[in-house]
Parts: structure tokens; C-alpha cells; sequence
């Protein structure tokens, strides 16, 4: 059996999961609402403070999407209860970006700025023009965003500029050696 799919998953008391009979899982809580629709080889069963996920056959396939959907529910869970978010930071000169309304405005170097519509169930905070965070309850959606963000203007390897995430390492080239 699966080690990660066959552990329980905890949730808080502010934290309601319920199974649907055509195998949806929809959990509530006080951030936000999500919902993951299970394979119909996998059954999940809520046991007071946890869910358990079990497998309805031996087959490959359904062995690997058993702790792909006990991941996807615990990130839910997580999602829910405390969020999800990342930081992308600005290099560059002259390069910053503002939240106006329901669009981001990104000045990345180029003739013209870079207008980004903001998905709903995500949440974007500018710091200083240069710091980004963004913030959701789906894990998946604000990894989505970071990188739709950062593929505007990726890090480059001689001087650095560019949109990179904040806790990210550039490796960077030598420039042109001076001749002789």
C-alpha cells in the first residue's frame, strides 16, 4: 500500500469535509471553499477529525493516484485553514510593479508595461514596487500565478535582472574576459 496515501489526513474543528455519493470532496473552511473530485478506483471516508483514503483495486494506476489525491485533499486542508503563498522579488533598474484594481501592472524594461488580469481566489500584495506576494487558499493556483508572473522577465545569468522567486538562487556566468 501506498505509505503517503494510506496516512490519515487531520483537519481543525473550523474545518468541515464532506463526501459526496459520486465521490467529491468538498471542504470548508474559514479562509475559503474547495472541492477535488476523486477517481472512482479511490474512496475517501470521514472519521471525525480525519480522512482516510482507501483503494478500490491492485492496479498500477490506481496505487499512484492514491497519494496523489491524499496530497491534493491535504493541501486542501491546509489551503483552507492557513493559505498558501509565495514572494517574487523584482531586480533590475527602473523595474517595479503596482496593484491597480483587479490587475497587476508590471514595468519590466520593455517599451510598453505589462498588465496582468489577477484570477479570482488569489490575493496579490505589492511591498516597496519590488517585493510581490501572493497569496490563495489552492496551492496549485498561486504556484500557477508565481510563474506566469516570473516567465514575464526570468532572471538572466550575467547581471541578475529579472523576476525571481525570493528564496531563489541565480547562478551566474562571467562576463567577457579582457584581452591582452
Amino acid at each position: 500500500m501506498s505509505r503517503i496515501g494510506r496516512s490519515p489526513i487531520f483537519f481543525e474543528k473550523g474545518v468541515q469535509v464532506t463526501v459526496s455519493p459520486d465521490n467529491v470532496v468538498t471542504i470548508k473552511g474559514g479562509k475559503s471553499t474547495q472541492t477535488i473530485r476523486l477517481s472512482a478506483n479511490i474512496a475517501a471516508k470521514v472519521d471525525g477529525d480525519h480522512v482516510v483514503l482507501t483503494r478500490k483495486n491492485e492496479e498500477n494506476e490506481t496505487k499512484s493516484l492514491h497519494g496523489m489525491y491524499r496530497a491534493l485533499l491535504s493541501n486542501a486542508v491546509k489551503g483552507v485553514t492557513k493559505g498558501f503563498s509565495k514572494d517574487l522579488e523584482l531586480v533590475g533598474v527602473g523595474y517595479r510593479a503596482a496593484v491597480k484594481g483587479k490587475q497587476l501592472e508590471l514595468t519590466l524594461g520593455f517599451s510598453h508595461p505589462i498588465t496582468y488580469a489577477i484570477p479570482e481566489g488569489v490575493e496579490i500584495k505589492v511591498d516597496k514596487q519590488i517585493n510581490i506576494t501572493i497569496t490563495g487558499a489552492s496551492k496549485q493556483l498561486v504556484g500557477q500565478v508565481a510563474a506566469e508572473i516570473r516567465d514575464f522577465r526570468p532572471p538572466e545569468p550575467y547581471l541578475g535582472k529579472g523576476v525571481k522567486y525570493a528564496n531563489e538562487n541565480i547562478r551566474r556566468k562571467a562576463g567577457k574576459a579582457a584581452g591582452k
